[in-house]
């Protein structure tokens, strides 16, 4: 044991460890030989008395605490600790946001949305005409998109075709069909709860998501799932299924905390990227997590941000997702973000005829 080899090494005496800790010295003996568990305070003590870090001391004591545990328990021994590594890695990375901290490009970028946004909210209330328009133009674009980067082949054209018109293409599937008509209805429910200010919670999350898959996948709409997955193409891995429902309770716990201290644009980015990476469905998290993003901005008089769903712009946001996921940096992610808020809302504006 660490201490009892460092003990020895500096040729220091039992009685003398022990009147350090103020016990008697059958007490530190036992403590040396591993038959009796120090409190933390005593090893505090010992690691300056020894001069040995306490992380190193700690991690020692903990190791003993583990395996006397699973002395016990031999043939699932491997086991328990294969389920432990996993929940620990989730520990260690599920606060990794807790201080946000900005650059001061960034926070520059920040308030020039800010002024965009405070512009484009003095506009309303609009034509009626003009909003339908307007709207029927962005939906329609921002529909396309997201079903594009998830792999839908219908064009923007047929794209309006099929939510607007509600004509049949041709050619193409059934389901890529219902993913346009399900997209276009999940934006008018996030509509509604912007409109009627309906808290963001975990049931509107799935119903969000139930949307997404109605008809599609009508066994796993808006249920969290129970089996793992897997992501083609990227270094990122889900967490285990089990993890799932003790995950989503801290989503919905770090929305609740931040909704009033991160920037609406960083929130949304954030809620996002997070939902994403716990990949909480089987299918349609990627289309759920922007739609929870946009509802998030239109939350705090944004626009709805579209990301593009061509080969450049969709390999951009994958790497930028990725390098949240995998190594910890969310710069390029807010970035990205960040620049299609502003693309947005440039873009009303001109639509509205107030870009100058």
């Amino acid at each position: 044991m660490l201490l009892e080899k460092t003990r020895i090494a500096k040729n220091i005496k039992i009685k003398d460890l022990a009147a350090k800790l103020s016990i008697d010295s059958s007490l530190m003996s036992r403590i040396l030989s591993n038959k009796r568990k120090p409190s933390i305070k005593q090893l505090k003590l010992l690691s300056e008395f020894l001069e040995i870090d306490f992380n190193e001391l700690m991690k020692e004591f903990l190791a003993e605490e583990i395996l006397d545990v699973l002395k016990e328990y031999p043939q699932i021994a491997g086991d328990v600790l294969m389920v432990a590594e996993e929940r620990i890695q989730y520990l260690s990375g599920k606060d990794r946001f807790k201080t946000i901290t900005l650059s001061n490009h960034f926070t520059s970028k920040l308030k020039k949305l800010d002024e965009l946004s405070e512009k484009w909210k003095s506009l309303k209330p609009l034509n009626e005409v003009q909003l339908r328009k307007m709207e029927e133009y962005f939906f329609t674009s921002y529909t396309y998109e997201s079903n594009r980067i998830e792999g839908n082949t219908l064009t923007l054209q047929e794209t309006h075709l099929v939510i607007n018109e509600g004509i049949t293409i041709g050619g193409k599937s059934m389901r890529e069909h219902l993913e346009l008509v399900n997209h276009k209805e999940a934006i008018e429910l996030i509509l509604e709860l912007v409109q009627n200010k309906i808290p963001f919670n975990s049931f509107r999350l799935k119903q969000i998501h139930q949307l997404i898959l109605k008809g599609v996948d009508d066994r796993n709409a808006g249920i969290y799932r129970n089996l793992p997955v897997r992501i083609s193409g990227s270094s990122h891995v889900p967490p285990e299924p089990y993890l799932i429902e003790k995950m989503m309770e801290d989503y919905f716990i770090f929305y609740e905390t931040q909704k009033d201290i991160l920037h609406p644009v960083v929130l949304a980015a954030e809620m996002h990227e997070r939902l994403v990476t716990i990949h909480p469905f089987i299918d349609g998290n990627g289309r759920t997590s922007r739609l929870v993003m946009n509802l998030i901005l239109l939350k705090n008089g944004f626009t709805i941000a579209n990301l593009k769903g061509n080969f450049d712009d969709r390999m951009r946001y994958y790497k930028s997702l990725e390098q949240v996921q995998v190594n910890h940096e969310s710069d390029m992610f807010y970035e990205l973000i960040a620049e299609h808020v502003e693309s947005s809302l440039r873009e009303h504006l001109h639509l509205a005829g107030a870009d100058n």
